[in-house]
């Protein structure tokens, strides 16, 4: 690497660095104000906890009843369906299935509590997914009545814990006053990732409803203590499929998303490697709100989210995701939710080539994986294959640097025969390049051009070896256990900021790896004091944010660096010491000179 490629790989680092040290603060926008008639058709209605039958009065204009030919409660195939009666206490019952043990309750016949099973820990806990279990999700609002704290009828035989056989419903049902009733019903099935909730109103058709999540979602991976680089590993972002187009966002206080009124395939939320979301049956042009809460310490918090809409029938169905963010999963629900583990900016296209050059890497990393059951393992294959074929570009870049630096003596000299006179200095210079039949512009075109079209790869790979969930609790050898966190190998002693957890190895492997890198390529700098700045700036600047890196991330650095000097060992095996003059040496010609 020349000059102009260690600025770009400076560059490169400045940029990971802001990425890690602050997470993407969008613009933030407050809702517009609702016209005054929306006001009063949103407007929510306090109803007691206990509500009953005969309590409340449900606003919609009644209609013929219409009875439901798809209801989920009428599943021939299911294991138990239970019918309605009489209004009872507050009830809560459990279900589990392969995936998940999904806590509900009668009042406001919403979600309480998601336990991911696929999520376990090193001592086989699993997570909990909401973070306020009181408030819950998928509380329901119809024309400005809300239901949250209505208790719905269950009947008694309904079990209070039920494991999923096959398939399996629970119905809850309020009826108002006037006779008007609401159905609604969540149906399991054993190893899928969905909870079915379908809504049937009886009596009556809403003109307007509104689904609320007030409860948000819990992270379910241990967050350090203290101040750090590496709380921002840990994401926290409102997710939303818009017409086709996924789209994330961090939301700081409050937002509403899709003004423009497209179509809104799924909205949720996600965490570092798990995401939950509203998946709609008949995709509409539902206005989202999200509102930022929770935030402690190095946790970035949650969000209440709710969603509204317009009602065009006597149902309202969806499907609530529970998604581990597994990449060939998420693909194969073919709605885009593999771009919830990584997007690109849609003016350069890259949410089509930047997501498929991703997806092509984790798909080979867990192709080595199969025949090498070792992640650290793939991740020293994967690194070094990628190098290998970028090696052309890179020995170009090595030949014309080279090149350069066969010139610096004479270059030496011409900068301090004219150190006070910039235009002939830069006359000389060019003289001497055409008398040596060198193009300045190859330094560029030999360093920078080849770094321009490794960036993308590398970029890849940093986004995919730090978010892959396959790469979760995954050991390589000895006290690296895991490669997606910090090898810690002493808790005793931490280093604010850098090493919330305790003292690891890594990273000082890799400060070593990349001064020796660095230092290889300043060979062909002409001033001794960039030289000097630039061989530290890049070790320091790798080591402050690769001390709460993951393992398997700063794993695939240190292998890409003893490659990098491995060649530049090579390529340069001939040349003379005279010729890889050091600072030292650099700065004893400059003081002769004078």
């Amino acid at each position: 690497m020349n000059k102009n490629t260690v600025i770009g790989v400076i560059l490169i680092a400045i940029i990971m660095m802001w990425w890690m040290a602050s997470a993407p603060k969008p613009q933030q926008v407050q809702p517009a104000p609702a016209p005054e008639t929306e006001k009063q058709e949103t407007a929510t209605l306090e109803v007691s906890p206990g509500a009953n039958s005969g309590e409340l009065l449900l606003g919609a204009a009644p209609v013929p009843e219409v009875a439901p030919t798809d209801s989920a409660a009428a599943d021939s195939t299911a294991d138990s369906t239970v019918a309605v009666k009489k209004p009872a206490e507050p009830r809560e019952f459990k279900v589990e299935t392969d995936r998940f043990i999904v806590t509900l309750t009668n009042v406001g016949a919403k979600i309480k509590g998601v336990v991911a099973k696929t999520l376990a820990d090193s001592a086989g806990n699993f997570p909990e997914l909401i973070q306020d279990s009181a408030a819950g999700a998928l509380s329901l609002s119809l024309d400005g009545v809300n239901l949250d704290k209505v208790v719905f009828d269950a009947a008694d035989s309904v079990p209070e814990f039920k494991a999923v056989g096959d398939s399996f419903t629970v119905a809850f049902s309020f009826r108002d006053a006037a006779g008007r009733e609401v159905v609604r019903t969540y149906s399991f099935t054993k190893s899928g990732q969905a909870i079915g909730q379908r809504n049937i109103f009886k009596g009556f058709r809403p003109n307007r409803y509104e689904l609320a999540w007030n409860g948000g979602m819990r992270e379910t991976e241990p967050i350090p203590k203290g101040k750090n680089f590496g709380a921002n590993y840990f994401f926290s972002e409102v997710a939303y499929n818009a017409a086709g187009s996924v789209e994330r966002e961090i939301v700081t206080d409050s937002r509403s998303f899709n003004d423009e009124h497209a179509k809104i395939f799924w909205a949720g939320l996600r965490r570092k490697y798990i995401a939950m979301s509203i998946q709609f049956e008949r995709p509409g042009e539902a206005k989202i709100l999200a509102e930022h809460f929770g935030k402690e310490e190095n946790d970035p918090g949650t969000y209440k989210l709710l969603v509204k809409d317009d009602l065009y029938s006597d149902t309202l169905a969806y499907n609530f995701m529970v998604l581990p963010l597994e990449w060939s999963s998420l693909a194969s629900h073919d709605l885009g939710y593999e771009k919830i583990i990584v997007s690109g900016w849609r003016w350069c296209a890259a949410d089509v080539w930047f997501v498929a050059i991703c997806h092509f890497l984790l798909w080979l990393l867990n192709l080595l994986y199969s025949i090498i059951p070792n992640y650290g393992v793939a991740i020293i294959l994967i690194t070094v294959l990628v190098r290998s074929i970028l090696t052309p570009l890179t020995l170009k870049q090595l030949r014309s640097s080279k090149e350069m630096a066969k010139l610096k003596p004479e270059l030496d000299e011409i900068n301090v025969k004219y150190r006070s006179d910039p235009q002939k200095r830069q006359a000389a210079m060019m003289e001497l390049y055409t008398k040596r039949g060198i193009n300045p512009l190859s330094s560029c075109t030999g360093g920078c051009l080849p770094m321009l079209i490794q960036m993308p790869v590398f970029f890849a790979l940093f986004f995919v070896l730090g978010r892959s969930i396959e790469l979760r609790g995954q050991p390589f050898f000895g006290w690296i256990s895991d490669l997606s966190r910090s090898d810690v190998i002493f808790t005793g002693i931490s280093i604010p900021y850098l090493m919330p957890y305790g003292i690891a190895v890594l990273p000082f492997i890799m400060i070593v790896t990349t001064y020796f890198q660095t230092k290889q390529s300043m060979t062909a700098m002409t001033d001794p004091a960039q030289q000097k700045m630039m061989t530290w700036m890049m070790p320091a600047m790798m080591f402050l944010f690769s001390a709460v890196m993951p393992s398997g991330l700063v794993l695939y650095w240190i292998v890409s660096n003893i490659w990098g000097i491995a060649q530049y060992k090579i390529i340069h095996r001939d040349d003379p010491p005279a010729k890889n003059a050091n600072v030292k040496d650099a700065e004893i010609v400059s003081k002769k000179r004078k």
